[in-house]
């Protein structure tokens, strides 16, 4: 039943993150579940209330859960903390890069614009890239031969997937771009494509299935990379259909 209560919660809460779960082998999803379920958790924590230090308290208490399921003890219980715990220690999980994770996401309560490119990046890097590497391990990919390649194409997926989400932001408060103008968003698609590439350079069966999430972002970024106003707009989405029959391919093929 837990593990039925985590992809519910990723159902409602991260239709993308589950329709890929859904499509991956049964034992993937007892994997991916939790994780996402988990990732579904922190990301909606800053938005727990206008004022940020109750919203700070939610995504503590979230940081706290992790600590104490690395600690090896008992943990808060939780329709999610339960199977969370279960697969970390099963699968001896890095909790730490979770935890670093779920810190990333201080920057939705706070709505302070990034520096730079350069820390838009690396908070891409963290609430991308950790996930799905963490995502991996949990799936049997090897550490030394997959890490760049996992957290590469993961950097690309998420990308588009902040893209689409960049109406949605702007309207709650949020600065969610270092540099609007269309020439950067431009740049910054394409070089969301090119990571997608090198994502592309994953072989193992679990890091593959880590990836799978970002079926449609080649999609996404080839439309910003076109046309970048659409990304102000609200015009990215790719059409429902076409969607399905690219996930539906990509699980055939076992490739994305």
């Amino acid at each position: 039943m837990s593990l039925a209560a985590c992809a519910e919660i990723v159902r409602r809460g991260d239709p993308v993150r589950f329709r890929a779960a859904m499509s991956c082998p049964p034992p993937a999803r007892e994997v991916l579940f939790p994780l996402y379920a988990f990732n579904v958790e922190v990301s909606r924590a800053p938005y727990a209330s206008e004022e940020p230090m109750i919203a700070e308290m939610r995504l503590h208490w979230w940081r706290e859960a992790l600590e104490e399921i690395g600690a090896g003890g008992r943990v808060r219980s939780h329709e999610v903390t339960d199977p969370l715990a279960a697969l970390v220690r099963e699968r001896g999980l890095p909790v730490e890069v979770l935890d670093r994770a779920a810190a990333a996401r201080r920057w939705d309560i706070w709505r302070e614009p990034f520096e730079d490119g350069a820390a838009f990046s690396a908070h891409l890097e963290r609430v991308a890239g950790d996930l799905a590497w963490v995502s991996a391990l949990g799936l049997g990919a090897a550490a030394a031969e997959e890490e760049e390649a996992v957290r590469a194409g993961a950097w690309g997926a998420g990308l588009a997937r902040w893209f689409l989400a960049v109406p949605e932001m702007e309207a709650r408060g949020r600065m969610p771009l270092p540099d609007g103008r269309e020439e950067t968003v431009r740049a910054l698609a394409r070089e969301g494509l090119a990571r997608l590439d090198a994502g592309r350079a994953a072989r193992t069966e679990g890091a593959v299935l880590a990836l799978r999430h970002g079926w449609d972002a080649g999609a996404v970024l080839k439309a910003a990379a076109r046309e970048p106003g659409r990304v102000k707009d609200g015009r990215l989405g790719p059409g429902e259909a076409r969607s399905a029959l690219r996930l539906a391919w990509v699980a055939v093929r076992g490739r994305w």
